[in-house]
This record gives structure tokens, C-alpha cells and sequence, in this order.
């Protein structure tokens, strides 16, 4: 499928403040391939272990988001996961907040990355950064070093009211009400404000809780139609998550988890159909 020229242009764009992707490639493959593999979508495995091929790009700019680390070439996936965060963008925007800063989506063609994620494989991942304040439009240069505060407290046992909000709350619901997210990834002190303030909302069963993410919060779709080779996560256990499971990311054991003695174990191998997708042209 060739890139049409927005994309083209987008991914020029990307490269043109490559800095990153030189140390990326020599540590993985995957990420050394600078654009997607022709064809119709097509999601082989698991979102942390798998790839794609046809995957879209999210422009650098669009209405109501911005794309930041451009020169990571990370901002490919389903074309699902890119009209999910066209449609949130919209959403968000018409509900009054200010523009959203867009992480890392995933690479041209999927697969492992050498840095930063365990999961972003089958571009159905992305990361989209807690921070709510006005964002004039700048140029991808200026978005290469975005830094974002911490919502929650030092010692991680509640958000900062200083800096997590209404804003914040209602932005995660627009993400989790959304019927194609399979979970969002926050810290265990977002979900447990969002517990507090809105107990009995539905969408809060999607919202998981999960170490870091205290300036992002992860989003992570479903394996949509039309995609037999494509395997979902185990699903979201019963109820909203405001119980016992909550708890124990607060207790002594989930705040010092104890070191791994066992020796590092090589990784489970690739789907054999991925590696045709990496080696196509």
C-alpha cells in the first residue's frame, strides 16, 4: 500500500529530527524499518508479543492533538486505533479541554521495541499524557523533549490535588467510554480518585491500575473485526476494580516488590508469520 502523501509527508516530518531511531535500530530490527508493509491491515499476535502490516499513521497535528517525540517513528497503528484517537481528540475538545499531547502509538510494522514499552507491538497501544494545560501549536522540534509532572503524590499513595482534576477525571471516562477499549492503564492513585469520585460509573471496569503512569495514562483496544490472527488480552475481571485488587498496589509487598533472583529467561519467539511482514517490502 503506498503512503499517501500526508503520510509521506508526516513521515518525513518524523525523520527529519531523528535522533533516536540511530540507537534504536541497532538494538532491534523492528525498529529500524521506517515504514509499514504494503497491504490490507493485518495484526499477528498479542499486544506484547506480535506485529502489523498496513498500518496507518497518525499525523504530526491534527484537531484537538498533537503528536510529541516525533523522531521515534512511533506514531503507527490499526487504522482502529488511529480513528479512536481522531474520535477521542473531537471528543475531548468539544468537551472543553485543551488540546491532547499523543505518545508513542507503535512501530511501521509493529514488533518488539528496544526501549520504553513491553506491550505497543500490534498497534493497538497508545499513550496519551495527562496534561490538560493550553498548547498553542508548536513545530516537532520543540515536542521532542515534552516533560510532564506527576499527578500523583511522592510516595505514591494518592494523587495530587494539586494537580490532578475534574479535567483529568473526565478526560480518562471519554477514553474508557469508548466500546472498542479493551483497558486503560493508569497509576493505582488515579484509579483509586476515580473510585472515590465516581463509584458506580460502568466505565471504570476498563480502567486498570498499573506502576508509572502517573503523567500518561495507556490506552489499549480490542482486537477489531476482521482480524483472526490477531489475540486479545485475557478479559477484565468482573466489577469495577474498586475493591480488594485496588488495595493491594498500596500495601508493603506491591510498593517494594522483591528482586528478581531467577536468571533472565531469553524471549518467547516471534509469530511465525511476522517475519515475513518484517522482510516485506
Amino acid at each position: 500500500m503506498p503512503l499517501r502523501p500526508w503520510h509521506a509527508a508526516g513521515l518525513a516530518l518524523g525523520l527529519a529530527v531523528l535522533a533516536g531511531p540511530a540507537r534504536a535500530a541497532e538494538a532491534s530490527p523492528w525498529a529500524a524499518v521506517a515504514t509499514p508493509a504494503a497491504g490490507a491491515p493485518r495484526i499477528v499476535g498479542a499486544h506484547g508479543l506480535g506485529c502489523i502490516a498496513g498500518a496507518a499513521m497518525l499525523p504530526a497535528d491534527g484537531p484537538g492533538w498533537q503528536v510529541v517525540r516525533l523522531s521515534r517513528n512511533r506514531f503507527w497503528g490499526h487504522p482502529a486505533l488511529v480513528a479512536y484517537l481522531r474520535d477521542l481528540a473531537g471528543r475531548s475538545r468539544a468537551a472543553g479541554l485543551p488540546t491532547l499531547w499523543i505518545g508513542d502509538l507503535g512501530q511501521p510494522r509493529g514488533g518488539p521495541l528496544p526501549w520504553g514499552h513491553a506491550s505497543h507491538q500490534i498497534g493497538l497501544d497508545a499513550d496519551i499524557w495527562l496534561d490538560l494545560s493550553p498548547k498553542p501549536p508548536s513545530a516537532a522540534a520543540a515536542r521532542e523533549h515534552v516533560e510532564v509532572a506527576s499527578v500523583v503524590r511522592p510516595d505514591g499513595m494518592a494523587v495530587d490535588p494539586a494537580r490532578f482534576t475534574s479535567a483529568h477525571a473526565a478526560l480518562i471516562r471519554l477514553a474508557a467510554e469508548h466500546p472498542a477499549v479493551d483497558r486503560i492503564f493508569v497509576n493505582p492513585a488515579i484509579k483509586q480518585a476515580l473510585c472515590a469520585s465516581q463509584p458506580e460509573a460502568a466505565w471504570l471496569r476498563r480502567v486498570r491500575p498499573w506502576r508509572g503512569h502517573d503523567s500518561h495514562m495507556h490506552v489499549r483496544l480490542r482486537c477489531p473485526p476482521g482480524q483472526p490472527e490477531c489475540r486479545d488480552q485475557a478479559a477484565v475481571p468482573p466489577g469495577n476494580g474498586c475493591d480488594a485488587s485496588l488495595a493491594w498496589w498500596f500495601t508493603a509487598e506491591a510498593r517494594q516488590p522483591p528482586r528478581a533472583s531467577a536468571p533472565a529467561v531469553p524471549p518467547p519467539p516471534m509469530p511465525a508469520a511476522c517475519a515475513g511482514i518484517l522482510e516485506a517490502p
